[in-house]
């Protein structure tokens, strides 16, 4: 872990903007549970549509690249030995 300076531009709950130090463009910080969140809903909707449809096609990728990042945030939580903010059941 380190610690740096970042632009805060809101901090909205759920909601914040900030720029990471070195990049050019804002960003939107998501809360892990919220994370957590939209997988879930994703999963969801996915077995709901089913396979085949276009629709389909383009709601997994984006729930292929949260998963992504969902597995990368408790990787690091984990190295860190840092507690999830949700439970996986």
């Amino acid at each position: 872990m380190r610690e740096e300076f970042v632009e805060i531009y809101s901090d909205e709950t759920n909601a914040a903007v900030l720029r990471h130090p070195g990049r050019k463009f804002l960003g939107v910080l998501v809360q892990g549970d919220t994370l957590h969140g939209f997988c879930q809903t994703l999963d969801f909707a996915l077995n709901e549509i089913g396979r085949g449809s276009k629709a389909y096609d383009e709601l997994n990728e984006l729930r292929n690249s949260l998963w992504s990042l969902k597995n990368r945030y408790e990787a690091v939580l984990e190295e860190h030995n840092c507690p999830l903010p949700f439970t996986d059941d």
